[in-house]
């Protein structure tokens, strides 16, 4: 065995090697460096992008993920992309031509609809929605639950959720919904969860995992805490304050 101690980090390495964000970049005169300056300038556009991009569903999931889910769109209030932005309670109502083709296409009753949504990122629904599509397919089907036709709302806020209880009555309701882009990156999705969503339900009946990228929570685990939290719903009866990941439900009555 070596008498040898291990070599220290440099403090700076292991600062940087513990987060995305812009620390002890350094500096030219009073402003960035150059490469700093230049890498600021991708994400950002990056981040532009997501918001102002567009899903096509056999472009960014594949014609066979597809076509097995039988995967179809539809959309909110918003008419448009900048009327989503400026008009965030459109993007919380789905429009009544997407009303009658979910009545029509989805089983109601199931014990999971998995909803997605482009939300404020379409790159991170392209990015991580497809692998989570088929994980929590086969988790659903683990457990002998029922699994709702999947559907993509476009121009989506998270509210949509209480219209989707409201037509289809599943136990359990999945949002796969891009989250807000930032400077560390553009491809972070979040997954909302609620129980028998209805209209008037707030953020208070919904419970979040968030972050769910490649330097974030993984889909394997994503799809995993998604199930835990379901399973909490059901036992409780409830979803939102009061649910707590990891911890044993607390039954209603």
């Amino acid at each position: 065995m070596s008498d040898q101690l291990p070599v220290p980090l440099d403090p700076v390495e292991a600062a940087l090697a513990q987060t995305p964000a812009r620390v002890l970049a350094g500096r030219a005169g009073p402003a960035y460096r150059t490469a700093t300056l230049l890498k600021l300038r991708e994400d950002h556009a990056a981040a532009r992008d997501a918001v102002h991009a567009e899903v096509d569903l056999v472009r960014d999931f594949g014609a066979e993920l597809v076509a097995r889910l039988q995967l179809f769109a539809v959309q909110t209030q918003a008419a448009s992309k900048a009327e989503y932005l400026r008009r965030p309670d459109l993007g919380r109502k789905l429009s009544e031509a997407a009303r009658d083709v979910i009545r029509a296409q989805c089983p109601a009753g199931c014990d999971v609809q998995v909803v997605v949504g482009d939300g404020l990122s379409a790159t991170a629904v392209a990015v991580q929605v497809p692998a989570l599509l088929a994980l929590l397919q086969d988790g659903a089907a683990a457990r002998g639950w029922s699994f709702g036709r999947p559907f993509f709302v476009r121009h989506c806020r998270v509210g949509v959720m209480n219209d989707v209880g409201a037509l289809l009555s599943p136990a359990v309701v999945v949002l796969l919904v891009g989250e807000r882009p930032g400077l560390a990156t553009a491809e972070s999705l979040s997954a909302y969860l609620a129980f028998r969503p209805r209209p008037g339900h707030t953020d208070a009946d919904r419970n979040l995992i968030s972050n769910i990228h490649g330097r974030g929570v993984g889909p394997a685990d994503a799809v995993a805490r998604v199930f835990a939290l379901a399973e909490q719903f059901r036992a409780a009866g409830r979803s939102g304050v009061g649910i707590t990941e990891g911890a044993a439900p607390q039954l209603d009555g």
